[in-house]
């Protein structure tokens, strides 16, 4: 009696787990992130009058309304800069981590339909959501550029270190990302949590008005806030307000931890992410 010697194997994919390893998955899907990057900024502005200037009209706009609150009826201090370009300078890391954040959140249920059809690295999706925010910082810091001529006012040469600062934004952005895009799958309350977190957190970072109000004895606390430190340096790259150094080093230590926390708990929880999609 002939015997059945075929065997048979279940193939299992799993993610890699490893933190360390968000580069390698990245670099190794390189083709698909810059894919699904460049689909985001395409359907970002599709069939809208304006386009990609709104990435230019929103931080323009929401700067002239803090600079007639904040500079014109409080008569906050404005540090010897025009209040415009104090504002602005501000402005720009801000919108750029409120979007990333905001658009890093949504990521993987808007992405439904791929995350349950095939297996890819799960983190590809919400890093390029930030990415395409990393089109709008640039498009907004060419207006930047044009307020500094407008005003006639001279960068210091601390504007070279500026890429540091975007950095350090980046990294505070991903790891918010990542943690409200995980647990956005499963709990979808956070979709509307996060609109919230951002309207609150613009008045609760040095947006409007500069660090230096903050009373000294609630300072170190108030950098707790990531963005605070970031805002200050990119004040210090602008028009060179020496940060609050203290408050500068808890701000990167607290950007460095988020990223760090949010890799590895999105590592975590991606091996159910298709069950509640």
């Amino acid at each position: 009696m002939p015997v059945d010697t075929e065997e048979k194997f279940d193939l299992i994919i799993e993610p890699n787990r490893a933190a360390s390893d968000l580069m390698k998955d990245l670099f190794r899907y390189r083709e698909l992130f810059y894919f699904l990057a460049w689909r985001d900024l395409l359907v970002r502005y599709k069939q809208t009058a304006v386009g990609v200037a709104w990435s230019v009209l929103r931080p323009l706009l929401t700067m002239i309304v803090f600079t007639l609150v904040f500079g014109r009826l409080a008569g906050m201090p404005d540090e010897g800069v025009p209040y415009p370009i104090l504002v602005f300078s501000a402005m720009l890391p801000w919108q750029y981590f409120a979007n990333a954040m905001q658009e890093g959140s949504n990521s993987l249920v808007a992405g439904a339909n791929l995350i349950s059809k095939i297996y890819f690295p799960r983190v590809i999706i919400p890093v390029s959501s930030v990415m395409v925010s990393a089109v709008d910082f640039l498009l907004s810091l060419a207006l930047l550029g044009l307020l500094i001529l407008v005003y006639g006012f001279a960068p210091p040469a601390s504007f070279l270190f500026m890429p540091l600062f975007f950095v350090l934004a980046t990294m505070a952005a991903l790891g918010m990302g990542l943690w409200l895009s995980a647990l956005n799958v499963k709990y979808r309350d956070f979709r509307h949590i996060v609109p919230f977190m951002v309207q609150f957190g613009i008045y609760i970072s040095p947006v409007g008005f500069s660090s230096s109000v903050v009373p000294p004895r609630w300072r170190l606390l108030y950098s707790l806030n990531p963005m605070a430190g970031v805002i200050d340096g990119f004040r210090w790259c602008v028009h060179g307000t020496e940060p609050y150094l203290p408050g500068l080093v808890l701000s990167v230590a607290t950007s460095a931890f988020l990223f760090w926390s949010g890799v590895k708990f999105f590592r975590r929880t991606e091996n159910f992410f298709a069950d509640f999609i």
